[in-house]
């Protein structure tokens, strides 16, 4: 099974899901994916590398309230899990970090849970139905 590797994830051992398991009322990898995407600042630090923004400079500059230590942490994460790779631009000693091919799958996704907010969370402390 190619399944997320996500820090501190109990892997439970199955074979990859048919797609009616994957219908259904739980899966265990919408479950793995929502768990990585949903932590504290990695929607926003996921939506601001779609975006184009690569440096962590700009990352922690373009989100407000996110500290270095917590980015730093975040985006380890995201490359261990094979979401966001960090490299280096031949001369120079910048790091730069990119959406990997299977980051890049969640743009829809973030382009649409902007769009999910744009129409529903008009504000933090409105109650919605």
């Amino acid at each position: 099974m190619d399944s997320l590797n996500i820090p501190g994830a109990v892997a439970a051992p199955c074979a990859v899901p048919d797609r009616a398991h994957l219908e259904g009322p739980f899966s265990e990898l919408f479950h793995a994916a929502a768990e990585l995407v949903g932590r504290r600042w990695t929607g926003a630090i996921l939506y601001a590398l779609a975006h184009g923004l690569t440096r962590f400079s700009e990352l922690r500059d373009a989100i407000p309230g996110l500290s270095a230590r917590l980015l730093t942490g975040r985006l380890r994460e995201l490359e261990e899990a094979g979401v966001v790779r960090r490299e280096r631009r031949p001369g120079s000693k910048r790091l730069e970090y990119r959406l990997t091919d299977r980051g890049d799958a969640l743009r829809p996704v973030l382009m649409a849970l902007n769009e999910w907010a744009v129409d529903w969370a008009e504000a933090p402390s409105q109650e919605l139905d």
